[in-house]
């Protein structure tokens, strides 16, 4: 009874594994598949949801550090409290650090070919 079970289970969790393998899209064959709208804007937002995905693993690394329980760690949203960010990221503060960062490269590069036309 015990080695059945033993069995089926393993064939049940080995299924799921094959299962699991075959049929979910990579990233990439889930970007292929989408409109060029959609595309691009899964690519913009792409940098949020990495600054977000950092702070929730910062947020754990101090909770973790912490005596603390898990539900007052005060910097996620409790809706039940009402305490807490509702949003880790600001997703406008984002946008613009990264048109910053794009304009301050422009610019330099606009200054290397000043400095290269005038030798």
């Amino acid at each position: 009874m015990l080695r059945a079970s033993i069995i089926y289970g393993g064939g049940i969790v080995g299924l799921g594994v094959l299962l699991f393998k075959f049929t979910v899209p990579t990233e990439e064959q889930l970007l292929q598949e989408m409109t060029p709208e959609r595309r691009a804007h899964v690519e913009r937002n792409r940098a949020i949801r990495q600054e977000e995905q950092r702070l929730v693993m910062e947020i754990a690394r101090e909770t973790a550090n912490s005596n603390e329980p898990v539900w007052k760690t005060g910097k996620l949203y409790n809706p039940w409290e009402g305490t807490g960010n509702k949003l880790l990221v600001d997703s406008v503060k984002v946008q613009r650090e990264e048109a910053r960062v794009r304009q301050q490269e422009k610019l330099n590069s606009l200054r290397d070919m000043e400095q290269e036309l005038k030798k």
